[in-house]
């Protein structure tokens, strides 16, 4: 497989996504980041009502292409403040309750706050509930703060709280980080602007839609409008998908899929079979292994809102591998995440104003 490593700007780009909080509703600063990042290579850059950040290149275009990556990563919401001066949460999307336990967090109020989210410690907790796993109710965050009203001094109920992690490098070309799901998928979408500006094949009269999408985590809800905005023929999706090369994972089950040996393409009915013969193509014209995954019903992510906006579009679904989903320390191969955005820059080369994407 061909590796280019990735240019220093483009990954000071992605440390700096991973690093803006942006928890389902509260997107506002990754998507800073995203416009300051992409505006230079666009035609044109949007906000809309919902949060979605739109970076477009040939917007007179006839045919359109809509890439979506979501801006937006899990976290915690405050809904309650006790008289102890305790905060407690509930969940921003997918959450496994074992994970937040003596974690440090960061709280979002009037000013960011450092946090440890506590429960019982071992010793006080009865040995027929240490067999079960802690429910989010029985959690709650520790600011320091002795009452109520000093933590209302700094904390207000609707604030939002991340974990305290940001980008490490590993080895074999590899990083850590909490939300490159799908921090890595807007940067994907965000390079494939740029390769296409920079590098050049784009037909004239195809326009590219690199949309930063928000609420993903929480129903795909900015695909969903952002998609009606702009009426695209076809589209791309990119999001993380679930690498399984580590034990206890079985992939008789679940399929194989390797960190490092290349970006996801997903083949079923959330596709459209032109398209993913189109990428198929376009990965071998630019020497990038691809790997093959089936999804028969339709996918949790934005390219399950983008197939049935309209009409329809015609859709394809591409992934980065990734270990430890929904975890603060989330595992990519920056070479894969390379190679996803070249991949969809190919794509988009390939399109034509007459391209017919009706399966035959």
């Amino acid at each position: 497989m061909k590796v280019v490593p990735m240019r220093s700007e483009s990954l000071r780009f992605l440390q700096d996504l991973v690093k803006a909080h942006s928890p389902s509703g509260y997107e506002q600063p990754a998507a800073s980041v995203y416009r300051a990042y992409a505006g230079p290579f666009a035609d044109r850059v949007t906000t809309d009502v919902s949060g979605n950040v739109t970076a477009v290149l040939n917007p007179d275009a006839t045919m359109r292409i809509m890439l979506a990556g979501h801006l937006d990563e899990i976290g915690f919401m405050v809904h309650h403040i006790s008289d102890e001066g305790l905060l407690y949460f509930s969940p921003i999307g997918g959450h496994d309750s074992v994970v937040p336990v003596g974690q440090l967090v960061w709280v979002h109020g009037a000013e960011r706050i450092a946090g440890v989210i506590g429960r019982k410690a071992i010793h006080l907790i009865d040995p027929e509930e240490r067999k079960k796993k802690p429910e989010m109710y029985d959690l709650w965050i520790d600011i320091g703060a002795s009452s109520r009203a000093e933590a209302e001094a700094v904390v207000e109920v609707g604030d939002i709280a991340t974990y305290q992690y940001e980008f490490q490098s590993l080895l074999g070309g590899r990083a850590s980080a909490r939300g490159f799901d799908n921090k890595a998928g807007c940067f994907i979408v965000a390079e494939a602007l740029r390769l296409l500006k920079e590098e050049g094949g784009l037909h004239p009269d195809v326009g590219v839609y690199a949309v930063a999408t928000v609420q993903e985590e929480i129903g795909s809800r900015g695909a969903r409008t952002a998609a009606y905005e702009i009426g695209a023929q076809t589209g791309l999706a990119v999001d993380m998908s679930h690498s399984v090369d580590y034990p206890g994972v079985s992939k008789a089950r679940y399929g194989q899929l390797d960190l490092g040996k290349g970006p996801s393409v997903t083949r079923g009915a959330n596709v459209n079979p032109v398209v993913f013969r189109l990428l198929q193509d376009a990965a071998k014209e630019i020497g990038i292994a691809t790997q093959v995954i089936g999804a028969p019903s339709v996918t949790p992510t934005d390219a399950g809102a983008m197939q049935i906006n309209r009409s329809g579009m015609a859709t394809g679904l591409l992934g980065v591998p990734l270990r430890y989903m929904h975890t603060p320390c989330e595992v990519v191969s920056l070479d894969d995440v390379a190679n996803c955005a070249r991949l969809m820059a190919q794509y988009c080369r390939k399109v034509r104003p007459d391209t017919d994407f009706t399966p035959l």
